[in-house]
């Protein structure tokens, strides 16, 4: 009985002690205040451990929903990748996430650039930080945020793009065919189909929540903030700063990606960029849109499983490799 006991505890205790080295990352976070926007904002600056002289900086530019500065921790994976390049990082908390200022659903997509742009000022203020080698890390709705940033700051090192969409409404007809499936009744396509055009005219004459929600027969999830969000955004197109832009960037792609229409991300990034030659393009074909492997996101239970015991295994194979190679050729 006791060495049975024994047994147990032992490797109770090993599996305990598994779960924090999985969870150790070699970096030193810093919680930080960034000044010089609408309204200050609460962020992590994540340092390499062992830095040598000034550092250069990836700047953190959420996709969509109430995101925190590590996206509930699903950042320090790649936070570590980057600081193996001798890269720091910066993220914060979206407005009004955590008690932050503001609210996430007031912002346009040119509010979150001009976000963008007062953190990076701040950066290249603080010690230790090289403003010569700074650069934007983006995946999702980022891919709105971050080309109107870059043809600002003409001087950033990179763009990391992981799943950007190019232009709102082909996303979003796009994702909702891609969730009905290529099974789906006919019928059940055609009047989903109605019912996004019916929302469509909505957002074209400004409709108020209240007549939205009177004239759609399922308003779903929807809620007056969010509402007011979307008609805020709906127009959103990245094309005209994409063909503007001067930038390097690494495109990054997964293979099972319900929400964005990566072959066209491919096709207009390829089309618009004014540079081919600064356009790297990174296919993962076992990833989903949020570059988890698909084999490991279609179960939530093991998904909820290799978050804790081994979060960096939760990517597609090589995606974290492959950052951090990138940032390490940048001249």
């Amino acid at each position: 009985m006791l060495a049975a006991l024994t047994v147990v505890l032992v490797t109770a205790c090993a599996a305990v002690a598994w779960v924090i080295y999985q969870n150790t990352y070699a970096l030193r976070e810093e919680r930080v205040t960034i000044t010089g926007g609408v309204q200050p904002l609460q962020g992590v600056l994540a340092w390499p451990k062992h830095r040598d002289g000034p550092t250069g900086l990836v700047v953190f530019v959420h996709g969509d929903g109430p995101v925190d500065a590590t996206h509930d921790t699903f950042y320090r994976p790649i936070w570590e990748a980057f600081a193996r390049a001798g890269y720091a990082s910066l993220s914060w908390d979206k407005p009004g996430i955590h008690g932050a200022p503001g609210d996430w659903l007031e912002q346009s997509m040119h509010d979150r650039a001009e976000e963008t742009i007062a953190a990076i000022a701040w950066a290249k203020r603080q010690p230790g930080i090289d403003p010569g080698r700074i650069g934007l890390w983006g995946a999702s709705q980022a891919g709105w945020v971050m080309p109107e940033v870059a043809v600002r700051l003409p001087e950033l090192r990179f763009v990391i793009a992981v799943a950007p969409a190019v232009n709102w409404l082909r996303q979003g007809r796009y994702n909702l065919l891609a969730e009905l499936g290529a099974d789906a009744d006919p019928t059940v396509v055609r009047a989903e189909l109605a019912r996004r055009n019916e929302t469509l005219a909505l957002l074209e004459a400004g409709a108020p929540f209240e007549r939205y929600r009177d004239s759609v027969a399922d308003a779903g999830e929807m809620t007056p903030d969010r509402w007011r969000f979307i008609l805020k955004n709906y127009t959103a197109d990245a094309s005209a700063q994409l063909a503007m832009l001067r930038v390097p960037v690494l495109l990054i792609l997964g293979g099972h990606d319900r929400h964005v229409d990566v072959a066209e991300t491919e096709a207009e990034y390829r089309r618009l960029l004014p540079a081919p030659q600064r356009l790297e393009v990174r296919h993962y074909p076992d990833a989903t849109h949020a570059m988890v492997r698909h084999s490991i996101e279609r179960s939530s239970a093991r998904t909820f499983l290799v978050a804790v015991t081994a979060p960096r295994s939760l990517f597609a194979t090589g995606f974290l490799d492959d950052q951090r190679a990138y940032l390490t050729r940048l001249p």
